[in-house]
């Protein structure tokens, strides 16, 4: 049963829908195919699992605004990863222990249940913060109960703690949280339990000046620790991250380190830190493990501080969506993107142009032009120093070959310059490219690199344009999604 204040604060929101829904629905940069806030702004997926052969994923939520705020958990199920329903919001900020935001967490099944751990934000009138982890439940995965706080504060860290990540392992749950550690670096911090309501504190596994990391930000944020291929994968998002050439180019990071996990000694050790996604707006993943062993992550398409309020869907009170959802492989010590192979059900009306050639020109193509479709390049050669795609004259994604360098340039929502996200990329072999009315992702050399963005072009251009300096050969495939 849900509080008589949780109630209200659900009716409101709902309220709000059905207030702007003419105004959100007219905007010609909603999306077609991916998932996005009915109104208001999403911000990270939370709660990601499949449970009793539905596809669960919860998203930070404020329905009030396009800004932040006290946040509500909004609800997507949909059996194939592809065709998504919208249900019922799942949690409010309507406790003490939340009453300024139910922020990030997981979701496991336990005894038949769908359980839900999130981090409640407290603020007092002064803006001090206090933190909690808390647990709710539902019989139906539909219809949530909280059952209030299980971790308060530890010592040895400031309120700046946060986004539970459960599991279980041999007989014991698992919580992994971000946090903030008094002298100010950011960690990943453990706990474990018999019962999910009694947790134990085992300390942080990972850190900045943990591990032989050094100083490596002021938060984390996030964090996501799993087996994968044989090792173990910890996703993070650290804050405070300096610029490094073509790394760290977004405010805020998203990234991974590979190693081991010993459950024994709680301990993580792990190599280099390595970014997850080349483009503008990428971060707060999170991952489940779904029926078929595949290791699926959503990303938040968004960047927090990252001139939010400045995107143009804000007029339309609305803002930012989640990814594609994405396989992930091991491969070199190195995470893979994939899209999931259900994406195909999208798939309609197919172009192909087998061996299509570029010569020192700029040229397209009969079919290839649209706002919302799925792109293929294999066989990618090219014999000379560049080649060059213009997506609808909004966005250009530029390979180097003398250099090695992938750039994704686009025009800047906030002062309409060019700019730029960039990688180091030996040889470029393959593009998948699914664009959307105002996002593009593209993963490349079948996910060794992946580029994520927000793009605004006038809707009515559709315009697809392909160049090289030199000979360019490859064979295209296209489908209207």
């Amino acid at each position: 049963m849900k509080s008589e204040r949780e109630q209200k604060l659900i009716e409101q929101a709902y309220a709000e829908v059905e207030k702007y829904e003419t105004l959100v629905n007219r905007d010609r940069y909603r999306l077609r195919y991916h998932l996005m806030p009915p109104v208001g702004l999403m911000n990270d997926p939370n709660g990601l699992i499949d449970w009793h052969g539905t596809y669960h994923v919860f998203y930070q939520w404020m329905p009030f605004r396009t800004g932040h705020g006290a946040k509500f958990w909004g609800h997507y199920t949909s059996p194939d990863l592809v065709h998504w329903q919208a249900a019922p919001i799942a949690l409010a900020p309507s406790e003490w222990y939340d009453k300024d935001g139910c922020y990030s967490g997981s979701a496991i099944s336990c005894d038949g249940k769908l359980v839900l751990f999130y981090t409640g934000n407290v603020k007092d009138e002064q803006g001090n913060r206090q933190t909690y982890q808390c647990m709710a439940v539902s019989e139906d995965g539909i219809h949530f109960t909280k059952k209030g706080v299980v971790i308060t504060l530890p010592d040895g860290y400031t309120a700046h703690f946060r986004d539970p990540k459960v599991w279980r392992y041999q007989g014991h749950w698992y919580m992994i949280l971000g946090a903030q550690s008094e002298s100010g670096d950011g960690k990943a911090v453990l706990f474990r339990s018999a019962d999910l309501c009694h947790w134990e504190h085992l300390g942080p596994i990972a850190g900045g000046n943990m591990n032989g990391l050094g100083p490596f930000g002021y938060m984390w944020e996030c964090p996501d620790l799993f087996p994968l291929d044989g090792q173990d994968v910890l996703i993070v998002c650290p804050q405070g991250l300096k610029p490094d050439g073509m790394r760290y180019q977004n405010v805020y990071q998203s990234g991974y380190f590979v190693g081991r996990f010993d459950y024994e000694r709680a301990e993580f050790l792990h190599g280099t830190f390595e970014e997850l996604d080349r483009g503008f707006e990428f971060y707060a993943p999170q991952t489940m493990l779904d029926r078929n062993g595949r290791r699926i992550l959503i990303g938040w398409m968004g960047v927090p501080d990252q001139d939010e309020d400045r995107q143009p869907t804000v007029s339309h009170r609305w803002v930012h969506a989640l990814t594609l959802p994405r396989e992930l492989r091991l491969t070199g010590g190195k995470l893979r993107q994939t899209p999931v192979e259900e994406l195909k059900q999208l798939r309609k009306q197919k172009v192909a142009y087998p061996s299509a050639t570029v010569v020192n020109e700029l040229r397209s193509w009969p079919g290839l032009e649209g706002d919302a479709i799925e792109l293929r390049l294999d066989n990618i050669e090219l014999f000379g120093s560049m080649m060059e795609i213009y997506f609808r004259h909004a966005a250009r994604l530029v390979y180097n070959s003398d250099e090695g360098v992938l750039t994704l340039e686009r025009k800047s929502f906030v002062n309409g310059l060019t700019e730029k996200r960039q990688c180091r990329l030996p040889r470029l072999r393959s593009l998948h490219v699914f664009l959307d009315t105002s996002s593009i992702e593209l993963f490349v050399n079948d996910g060794e690199e992946t580029f994520t963005a927000r793009f605004f072009p006038y809707p009515d251009d559709q315009t697809i344009f392909f160049g090289a300096h030199g000979h360019l050969q490859m064979d295209i495939e296209k489908w209207e999604l």
